[in-house]
């Protein structure tokens, strides 16, 4: 099967590594983060939201309704093939009862000698015909021979063929009398093909001897010959006796004779229809099939390679069978798709090769895969036998094999598919077979988990192939919820996928892509694959992240693609995106943190200048390690003292003027305020240096910059004194009439909870605390009593929610619950102002 066009789509994904990779979706969305809440818990990779998908779906719907099968034409062909075919064994039956009861029976003494001998002779002939004809096409099914290369290109193709006819017949004949062991043949073979472990139906030998002339393939093309010379000698004989009309004298009176001549001309003439009636079929099958290309034409049209015509003759085959020895119209109901899934559940190997590239190209094809992985969707014993060629490691099976996975990962890109795949038994374990871990046997092997060691007569097979579409299809599998858990009980499958997120230096920073393009990708998606169980939501995800974050590899290997992955952006925020979900639990915030250069190679990405022409992508970078840092300093004293050791502080205090990343900086600045701990305060004293653009920013129209600036400024005052906090103001410009403004008409703007902006509020009434409380500012109580801060801080008892009181979210799940609620901390407020 030419798999050209599927290697073509996967070399494309990463020819050009930076531009391609752009085009990766995470699976966090653009403006969704760890710590907004999220409306949409189940985001895939693909980034395909629903609405695309249902466009999607209804263009797909229309195109399939539009499009007409290609397949329509051959079993129109084979319909009309078969109105020929059975009026002219009609016309040759009726013919043959006329001789046998009519001339043989009631004429046989009469007959003149001449009559006799050629109405047996085309009796034997006819005989010879139909019985060849009965089973001409058992042989050519079993052949699977060429039909525009038989009949009037025959003697062309047997002298175009005879070489390798005699190639396989010493193949065979090698493989009979030159037994060798199975280890040594497989060692020798490059191509699969070549070596055989049953025969090829086209290549029995049907006796020990005249081997060529009884192969299938020489036998079904000599009962073609034997048909057509058959036919030709039938019209010839019957038309001879026609025109000379010399049946033999009839005497006066000799009533014996009488009807002799109507009965022979009777005769003669269904014997001349019938023949006459085949050799147009004969004509009509040359000319749709060596003139037209029939088969050629609608091989291009299902888009199959030069090997699918084999797939097309076998379809065409069935269908004409059908319609011969059946009604002339059960070939019409066929579908190239179902016999697929028929020929799938064969036991032959070829008849499975065959079904299998059908359904691997009609779903991988656009015009037609909405129907095939439709069809292929609600056939469940179709999808089990799949799943179950995965596990067929064979040499000989490897297209088999590659064509089922190729199938499965488009099957997988529909939901419910893909559960109807996850609920089979044995599926995780059957789509964990397709990931190898390879490794050139002068490797030593690994001390800590055992590396599969190949030898030399598979270094043919495509392992690195086969891991890929084994990933892929985990990918969309992990789409959903139920899946994820899944994937995290199958043992053993987790410790695979996080072993092919490791890269080494030479591969990342290797100029030339084609040398390890496939390896390139498979780090892509088990980075894809990795992310998105980290970001499962509930109990799953929960576990999920403890299982990928012990596996002691995790880290490190994410720190590699990091560190050296310059030239692949998206690959390092796929690498952070990691970074941040596990980060999700305490016990991989610590694991993370401790794991070395972790947190430097973060902070390298975050402080990094945009390259000009690319600032768009590493723009999105830089976001993403602002916001890991964040999470991995949020109730971490540990990770707080890392980054202090790091001496990062004052460009941290710079970023804040920075536009694309100031929101994570502010975000980093305050937990690293919150959560450092008493003994740090000398070390934070960097932080009051922004204590003035915090305030300007307060006022800013972007929401999301004015909470984490509010939430800032609540933690960066109380490392000042009144009189530094008093310089700030002025420095500033801003009165603090004006701060305390801000802060009540912010309250007034969100008189409710959030999504988009959840701490806010809480953010202003901690600020607001501190400014009601400053001993040298006590005349800001009667300030935010004029202002009606009081009618707003009862609003807010009114109106909390829980969802005020987390600091980070994983989809509608809060996590780290703030020491103080909403409500305990607008009570206290209202406390102040009336005391």
């Amino acid at each position: 099967m030419d798999s050209r066009k599927f290697e073509e789509d996967e070399d494309r994904s990463i020819r050009l590594q930076v531009s391609e990779l752009q085009k990766l979706e995470e699976a966090i969305g653009s403006t969704d983060t760890v710590f907004d809440l999220r409306s949409s818990i189940e985001k895939g990779d693909s980034g395909e939201t629903a609405d695309a998908a249902s466009i999607s779906s209804a263009t797909a719907f229309r195109r399939k309704s539009t499009v007409p099968a290609p397949e329509k034409k051959l079993t129109l062909f084979a319909l009309q093939l078969a109105i020929l075919e059975k009026t002219a064994t009609g016309i040759g039956t009726l013919g043959f009862i006329w001789a046998t009861v009519v001339l043989l029976g009631g004429f046989a003494i009469t007959l003149d000698g001449s009559d006799f001998w050629f109405i047996t002779i085309i009796l034997l002939i006819e005989g010879a015909r139909i019985f060849s004809r009965s089973h001409e096409l058992e042989w050519q099914h079993q052949a699977t021979w060429t039909v525009a290369g038989v009949g009037i290109s025959s003697f062309r193709a047997l002298r175009s063929s005879s070489a390798s006819l005699f190639k396989n017949l010493k193949r065979i004949s090698d493989s009979i009398f030159k037994p060798r062991s199975r280890e040594a043949t497989a060692r020798d073979c490059v191509v699969p093909e070549t070596t055989l472990e049953t025969w090829k139906n086209s290549d029995v030998p049907l006796l020990p001897y005249a081997r060529w002339f009884f192969i299938s393939s020489t036998v079904s093309r000599l009962l073609y010959w034997l048909q057509l010379l058959s036919a030709t000698a039938c019209v010839a004989l019957s038309s001879y006796k026609l025109i000379r009309h010399n049946y033999g004298d009839v005497h006066k009176g000799d009533t014996d004779k009488r009807n002799r001549q109507s009965a022979l001309n009777i005769f003669y003439s269904l014997a001349f229809a019938e023949a006459l009636l085949f050799l147009v079929e004969k004509v009509y099958w040359e000319w749709q099939v060596s003139v037209c290309n029939l088969l050629e034409n609608v091989t291009r049209e299902c888009e199959f390679g030069v090997s699918g015509l084999v797939s097309i003759k076998r379809f065409f085959y069935d269908s004409y069978s059908k319609c011969v020895n059946g009604s002339i119209f059960d070939g019409l109901k066929m579908d190239i798709v179902s016999f697929g899934m028929e020929l799938l559940n064969s036991n032959s190997s070829d008849e499975q090769l065959i079904g299998v590239r059908i359904l691997r190209q009609f779903s991988v094809t656009e015009r037609y895969s909405e129907d095939t992985l439709e069809k292929i969707g609600i056939n469940f014993p179709v999808i089990e036998r799949l799943v179950e060629m995965l596990n067929w490691k064979d040499l000989q099976e490897e297209e088999i094999r590659r064509s089922a996975a190729e199938i499965l990962s488009k099957l997988a890109g529909k939901k419910q598919n893909s559960l109807r795949v996850a609920g089979i038994s044995g599926a995780m374990e059957s789509i964990s077979s397709l990931l190898e871990n390879t490794r050139s046997s002068g490797e030593a092997p690994d001390e800590i988990g055992e590396k599969k060691v190949f030898h030399d007569h598979n270094l043919h097979y495509d392992f690195w192939r086969f891991n890929n579409l084994g990933l892929l299809i985990l990918k969309k599998l992990a789409k959903d919820h139920d899946n994820c858990g899944k994937l995290g009980n199958t043992r053993g499958l987790l410790p695979k996928i996080i072993d092919f997120t490791h890269a080494d230096e030479n591969l990342l920073r290797d100029e030339n892509a084609d040398i390890a393009r496939s390896r390139v990708l498979t780090l892509k998606r088990s980075l894809q694959l990795v992310k998105m169980l980290a970001s499962t939501t509930g109990n799953t995800g929960k576990c999920l992240r403890r299982e990928i974050s012990e596996i002691v590899f995790t880290v490190s290997n994410v720190r590699d693609v990091l560190k050296h992955g310059a030239r692949y952006p998206k690959l390092q925020k796929l690498g952070i995106g990691i970074l941040t979900n596990l980060a999700l639990e305490a016990e991989a915030r610590e694991r993370i943190g401790g794991t070395g250069g972790v947190l430097k190679e973060l902070f390298n990405i975050f402080f990094k200048r945009e390259t000009r022409g690319d600032e768009g992508n590493e723009g999105c970078v830089r976001i993403a390690a602002g916001e890991a840092i964040a999470m991995l300093v949020l109730e971490s004293k540990s990770n707080c003292l890392h980054v202090l050791r790091l001496g990062v502080m004052g460009r941290l205090v710079e970023a804040l003027e920075v536009p694309s990343i100031r929101v994570n900086a502010a975000r980093v600045l305050r937990n690293m305020c919150l959560y450092s701990g008493d003994e740090c305060f000398h070390d934070l004293k960097f932080v009051k240096a922004a204590a003035p653009t915090v305030l300007k920013s307060i006022t800013s129209e972007d929401n999301k910059l004015q909470e984490v600036m509010v939430g800032l400024a609540a933690q960066v005052f109380r490392f000042m004194s009144s009189k530094e906090s008093s310089y700030v103001f002025m420095y500033s410009g801003i009165k603090r009439q004006e701060l305390a403004n801000s802060l009540v008409s912010i309250l007034k703007k969100n008189d409710k909870p959030a999504i988009k902006v959840p701490r806010i509020r809480r953010f202003v009434i901690e600020l607001a605390i501190w400014m009601m409380e400053d001993d040298e500012l006590e005349d800001n109580v009667a300030l935010f009593r004029e202002m009606g801060l009081e009618k707003e801080l009862e609003k807010v008892l009114e109106t909390t929610a829980e969802l005020e009181n987390f600091d980070v979210f994983s989809g509608t799940v809060g996590l780290s619950r703030h020491s103080r609620t909403v409500h305990s901390l607008a009570e206290l407020a209202l406390e102040i102002l009336r005391g």
